[in-house]
This record gives structure tokens, sequence and C-alpha cells, in this order.
């Protein structure tokens, strides 16, 4: 069973701190890999960590697990955190994200829609985004183009 899963046992829906991680994947032509998230929401492939895994770990196993793909060198992006990552679910569930951002170019393996925490994936440039990329996202990938 997922850690937050076991927490979630014990607390409620009171609010958790549940640190994670995603990936902004960087094809040859300067896209960004994207992961329907839902049905309408699109985001970067990560996920939260289990117990004894550092950020990097997190995201490589989230990323393999939501995408088919292996990654290669890891660059931090930045760690989000606070007050605007405060997140209350529709079943009433309340946490604070800590998302551990990290950019790549290398990656290998096919893309693979697992159907069931992906519903697409497909490169976008970063100045074509789909409408509904999530707020935190959004955030991520202006700070990602900022420093570019």
């Amino acid at each position: 069973m997922e850690y937050y899963k076991q927490l979630r046992a014990y607390v409620g829906h009171q609010p958790l701190i549940l640190p994670g991680a995603v990936a902004i994947i960087v094809n040859r032509e300067g896209d960004i890999l994207l992961q329907k998230r839902n049905q309408t929401t699109w985001g970067l492939p990560g996920g939260l960590m289990e117990l004894g895994e550092s950020f990097e770990d997190t995201v490589r196993r989230e990323v393999l697990e939501e995408t088919g793909l292996t990654l290669g060198m890891l660059t931090m992006l930045n760690v989000y955190s606070g007050a605007d990552y405060h997140i209350k679910m529709a079943n009433g569930d309340e946490f604070y994200a800590v998302t551990a951002v990290y950019i790549t170019e290398e990656f290998s393996g096919e893309l693979q829609v697992d159907e069931i925490e992906t519903h697409g994936l497909e490169f976008f440039a970063l100045g074509d985004m789909p409408d509904t990329v999530g707020k935190s996202y959004r955030k991520y990938l202006q700070e990602y183009q900022a420093r570019r």
C-alpha cells in the first residue's frame, strides 16, 4: 500500500505534508513531455515519494511507471512548497505538496500509456501548451522557461 494511503487511515482528511517529484523531459526539438493525468488536465510525469526514497529515486520510479521511459542525468530546477501548494481534494483530503522538479534531456524507452495514472502522453512546444495544464505545473514550466 502506498505510504500516504497508510497515513490517511490514521489522520482521515486532515492536512498532510506530501513530498514528491516531477520531471521536465525535453526532447531534441526542445519540446516538453506532458502527461494527461485525467480526462482534461495535463501535467508533468512524477508522483509521491515512498518510504526510503530520495527525490531522485521518486522521479525515476514514477516516470518509468507512468511513461515507460528511463531517465538519464537529472538537473534539479527547484523545490516548491508552502501555502501556495495547499491542495484540497474533492473527497475532502488536504495536503501541502513539497515537489522537487527535475529537468532532463536524457531518456530512453518507448512511451507507454498505462491508462491508470496516465490518459495520454505528448510532447509540446513551450509556447503551445494546452490550456488545461495544472496551475502548479505552469509555475514549474515558467521557471524552466525563464532559466533557459
